[in-house]
């Protein structure tokens, strides 16, 4: 019968030499060390006085985590409704209000088919002034429409059916 104790390191219990002998044969691994896995060097490091080191200032840190997020085009495309008055002027902006952002095209609600038109001719104008100011957003395009027309569906004196239509038949 072998002698069991000349296996064993000195400091070592003897379930724990059968342990190593286990995984030495599963694993491959002849080492007796009872460290943990050896942790990865950092390719970084942490260096008093390296580079990245230096405090940054508040606004920096909130751009870089909007662009890590990717909320850079969300809040480009409000600071573009925001900014509306000062993009299409004070007189522009009392008569037409931008009103939504759907799939690159700016949507922009008109007091009147007049200025809806009026704004229909200076699009190309806007779009560049838009396009030079927040690049983010991605608008490809703009809509202006002129006030809703009435509707005939609801009020008190609607009734169901066709709703006024020629009858002359």
């Amino acid at each position: 019968m072998p002698d069991r104790t000349s296996r064993v390191a000195p400091g070592e219990s003897e379930a724990s030499a059968v342990y190593l002998r286990l995984k030495a044969l599963f694993t491959g691994t002849t080492s007796r060390s009872r460290r943990g896995p050896r942790r990865e060097e950092s390719t970084t490091g942490s260096q008093p006085f390296g580079s990245g080191r230096d405090p940054r200032g508040v606004g920096d840190v909130v751009d870089a985590l909007a662009a890590q997020l990717g909320w850079t085009s969300a809040l480009a495309k409000s600071d573009l409704l925001d900014g509306w008055r000062e993009l299409a002027g004070e007189e522009t902006a009392k008569h037409a209000e931008p009103d939504q952002i759907t799939d690159g095209v700016l949507v922009v609600r008109c007091e009147s088919t007049a200025w809806a038109t009026q704004l229909r001719m200076m699009r190309s104008e806007l779009l560049a002034r838009i396009a030079e100011r927040f690049p983010e957003a991605g608008i490809e395009s703009i809509r202006f429409q002129g006030p809703d027309a009435p509707s005939w569906k609801r009020g008190p004196r609607s009734i169901p059916g066709r709703g006024p239509r020629d009858t002359y038949g």
